[in-house]
């Protein structure tokens, strides 16, 4: 292998754990490493501090595999470095009552870039780095064998593998065509999963439990449900009780399995509300008409990409939680997420407080809500935390 050598002093988070090795940390590369391709990772000193994966073309130029060792990597080492994932997760369908779960977390997992979920018999995963694809297909043997499943369909439709050199790719990996819709199940509530153009890798499996509980406080309100996609939070609080739902999205395709779900759930179509348009011009739309809602929920998409982007996203969410926490009766609920992990749980927290002074109300959180169990954070990797969420009484 080739070897990759820090300039001095730079070695500190590679020695506590952190699996990214920035650019600039850099001294020396012996040779020229292809794309992707396991480089031996060392202190100025020339100590070996493990193996990671080569990625040119990103700021990121080196994600670990491995700590300490300085062993090649084999199908045997992602055998047990994916063994040792679904053991984390053992018995969590049956504590969860579903059939879908994260089963690989990336670098939580100790394999950066790769994120697999498992939707019934169908694993649907991302591979977003330069050394998830140089693993691919190491990653995807060892899977069908340990889980069983029937499909491995890949969804490397992201923009992270531009900013790798990589091409975007999605397709069928191993075993046979999903279906259409993949049903899966949060306790009662049942939803269709399109693992070929859904986003992410088909749903948003990290708001199971945020699902759950904001529906508890669901019963006897109205309850407008924004960036709703296929409905999840909104459906929930159907089954949950609410006197009314409306979903709202920018998305035709979505709210049409919105609908399709609320149907597979026992409702009738025209049981809840579906608005297509853009979220912000219809919150301001409701604020002009005075209409008010009991449980308020706004889950946007990421706000963020990058740490440049905070001050744009800043903006974004004190927007979106202005409007919307005026949205809410007196009495009534607030929900309200970001799934950006350039914004802080700290940061995002100082936001929806400014946007309630703004807005005149009083909020209080009686929740800090997060990514559900099944997306493993590891303690050396603090960015992996990157939902977060409040659930707030609102006067």
């Amino acid at each position: 292998m080739f070897t990759v050598t820090l300039k001095p002093k730079r070695d500190r988070p590679t020695r506590q754990g952190h699996p990214w090795i920035f650019s600039g940390a850099i001294d020396s590369v012996s040779g020229t490493p292809a794309v992707g391709e396991p480089v031996v990772v060392c202190a100025a000193s020339g100590e070996p501090l493990g193996v990671g994966a080569w990625s040119p073309e990103s700021q990121i130029r080196v994600r670990m595999w491995r700590f300490g060792s300085v062993d090649p990597l084999d199908e045997a080492f992602f055998h047990e470095k994916l063994a040792a994932a679904l053991a984390v997760r053992e018995g969590m369908a049956e504590r969860f009552n579903t059939n879908a779960l994260r089963i690989v977390n990336a670098e939580a997992d100790g394999l950066p870039g790769i994120t697999v979920d498992r939707y019934g018999d169908v694993l649907s995963g991302q591979f977003a780095t330069a050394g998830a694809e140089w693993a691919k297909p190491m990653v995807v043997r060892a899977l069908m064998a340990l889980t069983g499943a029937k499909s491995f369909y890949e969804r490397s439709d992201v923009d992270g593998r531009t900013r790798e050199g990589l091409p975007q790719e999605t397709g069928l990996l191993a075993g046979e065509e999903p279906p259409e819709r993949v049903i899966i199940h949060e306790g009662e509530v049942r939803f269709g999963v399109d693992v070929r153009k859904g986003h992410k890798t088909g749903y948003y499996l990290d708001q199971r439990d945020s699902r759950r509980i904001v529906a508890s406080y669901a019963a006897g309100r109205d309850v407008l449900n924004t960036f709703s996609y296929t409905g999840g939070f909104g459906i929930a609080a159907q089954q949950a009780g609410a006197k009314s739902v409306t979903h709202v999205d920018i998305s035709a395709p979505a709210l049409e399995q919105a609908r399709a779900n609320t149907v597979l759930n026992g409702f009738a179509e025209d049981s809840a509300t579906f608005i297509q348009g853009n979220v912000f011009h219809e919150l301001r739309a409701f604020r002009d008409r005075g209409r008010s809602f009991g449980l308020v929920i706004l889950d946007p998409p990421k706000f963020a990409e990058t740490r440049s982007q905070t001050m744009k996203a800043l903006r974004g969410y004190k927007d979106v939680n202005l409007i919307g926490i005026k949205l809410v009766e007196k009495g009534g609920w607030l929900a309200t997420f970001s799934c950006s992990g350039a914004i802080t749980p700290e940061l995002f927290r100082t936001v929806v407080a400014e946007a309630a002074r703004d807005a005149g109300r009083t909020l209080r959180i009686v929740q800090e809500l997060r990514q559900a169990p099944d997306h493993v954070e590891a303690l050396t990797f603090p960015e992996g935390l990157y939902l977060k969420g409040l659930l707030c009484h609102v006067e």
